[in-house]
């Protein structure tokens, strides 16, 4: 099916995706990606739930403040579209601007409607597809910048991809979380179940494993939480603190005026002359909300001292709210009745944006303070925030509240857990009123000294310039991708078990290659070229268009097996073959399989299933011995270690990508681990009835069909369901 010119086409296309020299310094493209949580330009709805709160305001000022840097052509802000009659119409907008040269691209994948983070997991690998999509129209960036673990996962498998540096920064750690929570009544079984522990970890993993630098907040971050994972490289880290918007939060200047949240608060309070105790957080169990009513119920004098004044998000309906939420927010109800702190406790509904400012000054006008009990704190923005309008602070010994503090001197430090710490800090910066003032001209000095976003894009940049420097090339599109050749749609199946063990099918399958001549055709195997080409003159296939062997490591095209040139240059990336025998030398239960089925980029072992070896067990392993490679289990027994950029699904979209191919004109069948890459996103993917157990996880992903019918006969049932040699439908498209 290739034309004549078939290597001319090939040498073309591999000069175009072998790069150009990385981009001048004084013209970033840099996309930032931020995927859960409500994300809008204006007026951000903070707190509204436990996925919308101080890293939305971080990404949309990191972004307006890299826009405004000389060497910045553009930044975009990549999220997720949301059609959801729950939510404003905002979040459905494909694009908004934030300021000049930045603007919020929304990348429709999943399901239409909002979903918390934790109900993200399953479609990551469709933002993946959607966003070459995107990056196909508009041009590959300079930088990619993944925020938090779903963001991270994405960002690193773009980066990979494409060849582009990667930056990553946590904001919270899924390993710190599961451990402060883990002290409380829940069971580690609990834990796992509610925030999808497992695919956060591994997510943060991978993405500290690609990441060219790390971002974080604190030394705390680097020293205490990161250190915590596998791919801890301290080299990596760079304390880059976020800054304040010093436009808005800033002491008053002038005469008070009557303000509207004043008023709604005047509603709840007997005295609201007295100081006030203000924190601000979402309902989150790690905000640890019930415990500051705790310690304020049991303390009369708090109580006799000063008002307590919760803004804990926006709400409508309290029945509207999720479980978790709805759950701590009448535990704060119901120990304010507990307590019978009427008149002295105030929990406003909902707030705008504007009246934040407002909130830390009538604070501070009150001679109160600001508090975060949060059990564990990355950063804390509203700690600046209270700073810059010179409110005294007294926060969680963590993170973020250390160096905020050790910077600022403008506040106390407390253990989240102990409250009657919490208590005499309070009492402290209310009472001591030479203390308070000096908290308070000191955090308004001091955040305007270290925490500015001018200093964070500087310092930004500068290290950014350093990654590019040494950034040998990437895949640049400089102009439109050729197709491959003469078929508009493509069959890629596995061998072993796939398309063999079914004669009669198989004969039924190869003669509807034959037919169909707007089809091509492609294996995608474990085994070696040359075993590969063994086995398909054996079955008597059609010649394929394409095979992918060696488990995803080597690519060829055509009649004269042409080599993906551009692939095979990268390959090679952080491959340390021998660290890799060396690390699994003296695991038991681990066989090296013999040398016909190794290759320059597969090692292949046999696994004893008496003994417990899972693949996680032997990423750490390998992880902590620090080499970088993937690990694939196929089949329960076999086990192939091969590069980081291997394996079906990234060698599938480098071949997409490199053709301008569209996912959904690609039908991909496998049977075994080794070809979940390649099923997931928005390939249509089949199964066959003959698959390994470790398949079985996937039956309700959108996009892959479990057939009835085992091997040929079970592609044959996906082509028919897909109805793929016509006009192709997607029946299980459905992600609602």
């Amino acid at each position: 099916m290739f034309i004549e010119s078939e290597d001319t086409v090939l040498q073309g296309v591999d000069d175009l995706l072998q790069g150009e020299p990385a981009e001048p310094v004084s013209s970033l493209k840099v996309s930032l990606i931020s995927l859960h949580g409500l994300i809008r330009g204006k007026d951000p709805e903070l707190g509204r739930d436990a996925d919308t709160g101080g890293q939305v305001k971080y990404v949309l000022e990191l972004a307006r403040e890299l826009a405004a840097q000389p060497q910045v052509r553009e930044v975009e802000l990549l999220t997720r579209q949301i059609i959801d009659p729950r939510v404003s119409d905002d979040y459905s907008r494909i694009e908004e601007p934030i300021a000049e040269n930045a603007k919020i691209v929304r990348i429709p994948f999943g399901p239409k409607r909002y979903l918390k983070k934790e109900s993200l997991w399953p479609f990551i690998e469709m933002f993946v597809d959607q966003t070459l999509v995107h990056f196909r129209r508009t041009g590959v960036p300079s930088i990619i910048h993944g925020h938090y673990a779903d963001a991270g996962l994405a960002g690193a498998m773009l980066a990979r991809l494409l060849h582009v540096p990667f930056i990553f920064t946590g904001h919270s750690l899924g390993r710190v979380k599961r451990q402060r929570l883990a002290l409380g009544k829940a069971t580690g079984e609990t834990l796992d179940k509610r925030y999808r522990f497992g695919s956060r970890i591994e997510a943060e993993e991978f993405a500290l494993e690609t990441a060219s630098m790390v971002v974080t907040s604190t030394n705390q971050e680097v020293e205490q939480q990161y250190e915590l994972y596998d791919h801890y490289q301290p080299d990596r880290m760079e304390v880059i603190p976020p800054g304040v918007d010093l436009t808005q939060f800033s002491p008053e200047d002038e005469t008070p005026i009557a303000s509207a949240i004043a008023d709604e608060l005047k509603c709840f309070l007997r005295d609201f002359e007295r100081p006030m105790i203000l924190t601000m957080a979402r309902p989150d169990e790690r905000k640890n909300l019930e415990k500051l009513v705790e310690v304020y119920g049991n303390s009369e004098q708090l109580q006799e001292a000063a008002n307590l004044v919760l803004v804990m998000g926006t709400r409508e309906d309290l029945r509207d709210l999720p479980k978790a939420q709805r759950s701590i927010i009448n535990n704060v109800f119901h120990l304010i009745d507990r307590y019978d702190l009427y008149g002295k406790v105030a929990y406003p509904k909902s707030h705008l944006p504007s009246d934040v400012p407002e909130l830390y000054r009538l604070a501070a006008r009150s001679g109160g303070v600001f508090i975060n009990p949060a059990l564990t704190e990355p950063f804390g923005l509203t700690l600046l925030e209270a700073g810059a309008s010179g409110l005294p602070i007294v926060a969680t010994n963590d993170g973020g509240p250390r160096d905020i503090i050790a910077n600022c001197r403008n506040g106390l430090l407390i253990d989240p857990l102990d409250g009657e710490a919490i208590e005499k800090a309070l009492l402290r910066v209310l009472t001591e009123k030479d203390s308070w003032e000096n908290w308070s001209q000191n955090g308004i000095r001091g955040t305007r000294a270290h925490y500015s976003w001018s200093h964070h894009a500087e310092r930004y940049l500068r290290d950014l310039q350093d990654i590019l420097q040494h950034t040998p090339s990437t895949v640049q599109l400089n102009q439109p991708a050729r197709r491959l050749p003469e078929f508009d749609r493509l069959i890629i199946t596995d061998l072993d078990n796939t398309l063999t063990g079914d004669d009669e099918a198989l004969a039924q399958f190869n003669a509807l290659l034959r037919e169909n001549e707007h089809v091509g055709f492609g294996i995608a195997t474990g085994r070696r070229l040359d075993s590969a080409k063994e086995l398909i003159e054996e079955l008597g296939l059609p010649q394929p268009d394409l095979i992918d062997t060696d488990a995803g490591t080597q690519l060829h095209y055509g009649q004269r097996l042409t080599p993906d040139r551009s692939w095979g240059s990268s390959i090679g990336y952080a491959w340390q073959p021998e660290a890799v025998r060396d690390a699994l030398r003296a695991v038991s239960g681990l066989e090296l399989q013999p040398d016909e089925h190794q290759s320059d980029y597969k090692i292949s072992y046999v696994v004893d299933t008496r003994e417990k070896i899972t693949v996680p067990k032997i990423r750490k392993i390998l992880r902590e011995a620090g080499v970088r490679a993937k690990v694939i289990l196929s089949l329960g027994m076999y086990l192939d270690v091969i590069p980081v950029r291997g394996g079906s699904d990234m060698s599938l979209r480098h071949v997409l990508w490199k053709w301008g191919f569209a996912p959904e004109h690609v039908l991909v069948a496998g049977d075994s681990g080794n070809d979940v890459g390649m099923l997931l996103g928005r390939t249509l993917g089949v199964v066959v009835a003959n698959h390994s157990p470790e398949l079985n996880r996937y039956r309700n992903r959108p996009r892959v069909y479990f057939a009835k019918a085992a091997h040929a006969a079970g592609i044959l049932e996906g082509i028919e369901y897909y109805n793929f040699m016509d006009k192709i439908v997607i029946p299980n498209d459905r992600t609602e």
